[in-house]
């Protein structure tokens, strides 16, 4: 797993990022057929937006993550809403055998990556998951929408033009969440040997201000990106002006989650 999200934009991303509503958290709970007794893994946790809400479904939780400082919010985070059972582990998708094992578990009941996906090799990540999976296990690839710039809404093609002149650069990337990505995770999941795979979605919608839209964009910027203290009320005023002076947006989300089983022994 490979990216930069330390610094500011880790406080960034746990203040600003889409969380998940019950209707999916349910929903990925029953697809993954988590009961007590079971142990899942988040990969590229973050600051624990889906680790957290997973957690109440089963006995224990491994929440992986490179950065430091995702994970101490994400600690943070746990703290706040009195969630005991999970274990905070700095590390990649290479870290997920040992974190079967240490978990007091054989193999893991299941293994989540959520907005992850694109910061690392998808088929060392789908065998890493696989052998560390019980028989029956399942991954879920989720996306939580696509990114704040890469809606088919006035808005957002705003957005993008107005970070395309900030940045320089071009911004055709959806970082995994686009119908093309998709189906390469998924043919990706069949070659390496994922039983039953699917989708499972559930849909949402939400209203953003300024100030948590500009917070979200800085939530996928490296530290490098980031404008400089000095620089913010020049950016909020370049995004203000690109989307005319609006200050309420409408995000109009679909969360969707493609999950392959380990094959039953035997």
């Amino acid at each position: 797993m490979t990216g930069d999200f330390g610094g500011e934009t880790a406080v960034f991303y746990a203040r600003c990022r889409r969380g998940y509503p019950a209707t999916f958290t349910g929903l990925l709970g029953r697809a993954l057929r988590l009961g007590p007794d079971d142990v899942l893994a988040d990969v590229g946790c973050g600051s624990g937006q889906l680790t957290l809400p997973m957690a109440r479904h089963v006995r224990a939780a491994a929440g992986i993550d490179p950065e430091p400082g995702m994970l101490a919010l994400a600690r943070q985070a746990a703290a706040e809403q009195g969630v005991t059972n999970v274990t905070w582990v700095e590390g990649t998708d290479r870290d997920l055998t040992a974190q079967a094992t240490r978990l007091g578990a054989p193999a893991l009941a299941a293994v989540t990556i959520a907005n992850a996906i694109h910061l690392t090799s998808a088929p060392e990540l789908f065998a890493a998951a696989r052998d560390a999976l019980r028989p029956g296990g399942g991954l879920a690839i989720i996306a939580n929408g696509a990114p704040l710039w890469q809606y088919p809404v006035p808005w957002s093609r705003a957005v993008r033009r107005a970070l395309e002149e900030w940045l320089d650069i071009r911004l055709e990337s959806c970082c995994g969440t686009d119908y093309a990505a998709r189906q390469a995770y998924q043919a990706g999941l069949i070659a390496a040997g994922y039983a039953g795979v699917h989708q499972q979605s559930a849909g949402y919608s939400g209203e953003l201000d300024l100030t948590r839209l500009i917070g979200g964009l800085y939530s996928a910027m490296p530290p490098r990106l980031l404008p400089p203290p000095d620089r913010r009320a020049a950016f909020a005023a370049h995004i203000r002006a690109a989307v005319g002076g609006a200050t309420r947006f409408t995000e109009h989300v679909q969360v969707t989650a493609l999950i392959g089983y380990r094959p039953p022994a035997g």
